[in-house]
């Protein structure tokens, strides 16, 4: 499982705070923690105001780059913001996102085309977010479509289809999986990712429906998810499922997890 550690992010309480209050030592703890958790990217995304969003993710960037050497996940709905952070990185990341909304594939794939960026494609176009997953699966092919154009392999594209709540739509997480189910089987060279906590937005005990999510989107195939890296429950999850899935041979990295505290049980 790909790890895309989300805790840097301004729409989250104790981060918004920490921009606020320019508390670099905070950022630079979220960075550190989310390494040593085994994220594969460092999300970062200012969720401020849109005239000082630039200035804040160079900042937020600067300071995660003075304490970790994970690849970046570049995170805002402006397609410029994401163009003009690319040269404060330190090495390829991610770009999050892209999708068939007008404008956004025109102008970062042409920019990532000839580099080792990856990017995350969401299922949306201008139509909004599609709830049905034959929809949702149509358009992952457009945006697949448009990134051979750009020259931009299926293995650089890790395909959202964009679960919505379960709280007003109970069949959410069906259709989720109904999607991610045709983007294996009909775009095998492309990654899958999820932003997970979307599912349960609106309900209590987010976490419990969290993780049966996220089991669930393992068994179907899901490569990447977009979470809290520092949540023990979500770190047993994976590595259980993992294991029952038969992806690791003799329990090996379960048990290494356990062994370094990551799941939410003291080693003996």
């Amino acid at each position: 499982m790909i790890i895309i550690g989300e805790k840097i992010n301004g729409f989250i309480k104790k981060t918004r705070e920490a921009i606020e209050a320019k508390d670099a030592a905070y950022i630079k703890e979220l960075a550190i923690k989310q390494q040593e958790c085994r994220s594969s990217y460092i999300d970062i995304c200012a969720g401020t105001a849109q005239e000082i969003e630039m200035e804040t993710m160079e900042w937020l960037i600067g300071l995660v780059q003075e304490v970790s050497d994970l690849p970046i996940s570049l995170d805002s709905s402006d397609p410029q913001i994401l163009i003009d952070c690319i040269p404060l990185c330190n090495k390829p990341g991610m770009i999050n996102s892209v999708s068939m909304e007008e404008g956004k594939v025109e102008k970062i794939f042409p920019i990532i085309a000839d580099t080792d960026w990856n990017v995350v494609a969401l299922t949306c176009n201008q139509d909004g977010i599609p709830n049905d997953a034959e929809t949702k699966f149509a358009i992952a092919k457009d945006i697949i479509a448009a990134a051979h154009k750009y020259g931009i392999a299926e293995n650089r594209v890790y395909i959202d289809p964009l679960v919505t709540t379960l709280g007003t739509s109970s069949d959410s997480m069906l259709n989720f999986v109904g999607a991610l189910k045709l983007i294996k089987a009909e775009l095998p060279g492309a990654f899958t990712t999820s932003g997970l906590s979307n599912i349960s937005y609106g309900l209590p005990y987010r976490k419990s429906i969290n993780m049966q999510f996220l089991c669930l989107c393992m068994d179907a195939g899901l490569d990447s998810a977009i979470l809290d890296p520092l949540d023990p429950y979500m770190q047993s999850v994976i590595y259980a499922t993992n294991a029952l899935l038969g992806k690791d041979d003799y329990c090996m990295e379960y048990l290494d997890a356990y062994r370094e505290g990551l799941l939410p049980v003291k080693p003996e």
